[in-house]
């Protein structure tokens, strides 16, 4: 287990600035939920669902399921990513997991009733990466098409794992908007307190073939800070207020 000791240093030379933010409605967002399926989130669901009950992965599950309600009663664009794989194309280094037809690749309890809701797109992935997940066999790409049929000019990004697929997903919708290939989306915000990431410490790692240490509350803070280096807005706090043009 990582020290409280060691983990202060890390955020002392590596530090993540954090700001608040507040959603009137005058710029156009959009809410990207990243994987918040049982596989990952559900106690016992999977290879890769935590063992016990998580309390980082419980706040990430009950913020995201406001935000997503808010949006939704605002009728504000929602896009919902889904890991779901075939059984025979493994993802390497995992083992199998949120295997299609399985409850593994479905959304939470708590956030089940996206798939009735009109301002919502779910989008099954296989594979780490969202953005790259996003594209069709016709060059395509449905993440693309929504932010442009709704003219999203920033994404709020939450979900999990935070250094793996919402890092991910970040990095390629950042280096997609400095191209200009997803106009005309400006700024990707990553709401810590929606994200979450799992746990391995080193004990348990040495014991699983090929398996490397994931300490959580490390893993975490380096998957907001490598966000951040990339060009990504980190924020710590998001309230709603009514539209200044209002």
């Amino acid at each position: 287990m990582v020290s409280e000791t060691a983990i202060d240093l890390v955020k002392i030379e590596l530090p993540v600035d954090e700001d608040s933010m507040t959603l009137t409605g005058d710029v156009t967002i959009g809410l990207v939920l990243v994987d918040i399926v049982n596989g990952f989130c559900t106690v016992g669901a999977g290879h890769l669902a935590p063992k016990v009950p998580d309390k980082q992965i419980s706040r990430m599950v009950d913020e995201s399921t406001q935000l997503a309600r808010t949006f939704c009663e605002k009728k504000w664009p929602v896009f919902a990513f889904l890991d779901t794989h075939h059984p025979d194309v493994p993802e390497p280094p995992y083992p199998p997991h949120c295997i299609a037809g399985t409850d593994e690749a479905n959304l939470v309890p708590a956030l089940q009733w996206l798939e009735n809701e009109s301002n919502v797109t779910l989008r099954r992935k296989d594979c780490i990466d969202g953005f790259v997940g996003s594209f069709e066999k016709d060059g395509s790409n449905v993440f693309v098409d929504w932010v442009k049929k709704h003219q999203i000019e920033a994404v709020l990004v939450v979900g999990i794992c935070t250094d793996i697929c919402v890092l991910d997903f970040v990095c390629s919708a950042l280096s997609a908007r400095n191209r200009g290939h997803v106009t005309p989306l400006r700024d990707v915000i990553v709401y810590s307190g929606a994200c979450a990431t799992f746990d391995l410490p080193v004990h348990v790692a040495r014991n699983i073939p090929g398996a490397l240490a994931h300490p959580q509350e490390l893993m975490q803070h380096v998957g907001l800070y490598m966000a951040k280096s990339r060009g990504a807005k980190v924020v710590s706090k998001v309230s709603f207020a009514a539209s200044k043009k209002a």
